[in-house]
């Protein structure tokens, strides 16, 4: 990992409690944990100096403490409903400038996208940049970026449950505070009906049936061989075609 003059860290939200597929983040894809290939896929980064958990402070989780502990990932322990409370406080913990936020349900994070879009953001005077605000990359491929100033004020200012608990809807819902920068997919990356994230057992089917075909151990595959794959095996997106996003609850 390259060191830069402002520490950049990926902060990657992690519990046991989903919802939809309880304990999704430690099952087993290739004989690893879906949680670390997401962090070793996130070690190919050339923009990215550190990699920080932020696990809820509840014993459910302390499997992940221990996870953490056993591949010597650093981690921070906070509130599992205010997760933006846990995000500032584990940013301020480890001295992040610039704060890559990864979901822990993102098995094919592509660090070649999260690179990109780190360099849109520190090219810019832009407050937060991500690829997600207009959706054009397939979904499981985002990355949001934001300033610790930023993540300060929404941290003292964000009232509502639903911007606690989702860490960024007050910055990209304050656009006369903040200024967005939204990076769009090119080439064969627009493909925005691809669903790449885990919250069922159909996403979790399609996950292993591309890491079956592409897994390679000492190294990683990205994001073309993904879309290519489709292209030669477009019965994949059927796996969970009817699968809806869960909706962010506006509720004030």
């Amino acid at each position: 990992m390259k060191k830069n003059k402002k520490k950049i860290a990926a902060i990657i939200q992690a519990r046991m409690t989903s919802i939809r597929l309880p304990g999704k983040v430690l099952i087993n894809i290739e004989g690893k944990p879906m949680l670390w290939h997401i962090i070793n896929r996130l070690r190919f980064s050339k923009k990215l100096d550190d990699i920080i958990l932020a696990i809820p402070d509840t014993k459910k989780n302390n499997v992940l403490e221990e996870f953490a502990g056993k591949n010597n990932i650093k981690y921070f322990r906070g509130s599992e409903e205010d997760v933006l409370s846990r995000y500032y406080k584990a940013a301020k913990k480890f001295k992040v400038d610039v704060i890559v936020r990864i979901t822990a349900d993102c098995p094919l994070i592509d660090p070649r996208i999260v690179d990109l879009v780190i360099q849109k953001h520190l090219n810019s005077s832009a407050d937060y940049t991500s690829n997600i605000l207009q959706r054009t990359f397939p979904r499981g491929l985002d990355a949001e970026i934001f300033n610790l100033n930023v993540l300060k004020k929404s941290y003292n200012e964000a009232k509502e449950n639903y911007r606690r608990e989702h860490v960024t809807p007050y910055i990209y819902e304050n656009q006369n505070i903040f200024k967005l920068q939204n990076i769009k997919a090119e080439g064969k990356f627009k493909r925005p009906d691809l669903r790449l994230t885990v919250d069922t057992k159909e996403d979790l089917q399609l996950i292993k049936k591309i890491y079956r075909r592409l897994y390679k151990p000492k190294e990683i595959f990205y994001g073309e061989e993904i879309i290519d794959l489709f292209k030669k095996h477009q019965q994949l997106t059927l796996i969970n075609k009817n699968i809806k996003q869960k909706i962010i609850e506006y509720k004030k």
